[in-house]
């Protein structure tokens, strides 16, 4: 049977991840990127060999997907975009646990909170990053051998299209962002 627990973060909850995170960006500013991406990826492995709850593979999954966007050289990623999926790694290159992460169950609630919060304010870049995998994978599968003809054309204008869908809600979206920005 499964149960369904929430809770709200108010003003000061979130005030006090916003100082964790920039604890811990702070001490992650001594590592390079590449040092930020790989330790985050150590954190998400570490993880993927425990029993996880649910609520926290979901976020760890789109984690994962955070890193992937930042590596994946045919997004094509500007600066501006991968500064603020560090930033937002930052936290899992020194993480600071509330929990223990031994805890059974509970152990990674902080971890996944981080992730939920770094997520709402990335999710036009996961989305579009998501959108961007899919395309490439419909095309790569209708093209066949042919997928790597003008291969970076073909890419270069769904990137366009997307990363201008993303910037155009992003500028319209009236909704706060808990992270960037402010880091």
């Amino acid at each position: 049977m499964a149960i369904q627990i929430s809770f709200e973060l108010s003003d000061s909850d979130l005030e006090h991840f916003r100082s964790l995170m920039k604890a811990a960006q702070k001490k992650a500013s001594e590592y390079s990127s590449e040092q930020v991406i790989e330790k985050a990826r150590a954190v998400t492995k570490d993880m993927d060999g425990t029993n996880l709850p649910d609520f926290v593979k979901t976020r760890m999954q789109s984690l994962d997907t955070l890193i992937a966007a930042y590596e994946d050289p045919e997004w094509q990623m500007p600066d501006d975009e991968k500064a603020e999926i560090l930033t937002s790694l930052a936290y899992f290159s020194e993480p600071h646990d509330l929990v223990p992460d031994n805890i059974p169950g509970l152990g990674y609630v902080d971890d996944a909170i981080m992730i939920e919060l770094a997520i709402q304010d990335l999710s036009q870049d996961l989305d579009a990053y998501e959108a961007f995998c899919q395309f490439r994978k419909t095309e790569e599968n209708r093209r066949g051998a042919e997928s790597n003809v003008n291969r970076e054309s073909w890419l270069d204008s769904k990137r366009t299209e997307l990363r201008s869908g993303m910037r155009r809600t992003r500028q319209n979206s009236k909704r706060r962002r808990v992270f960037s920005r402010i880091m």
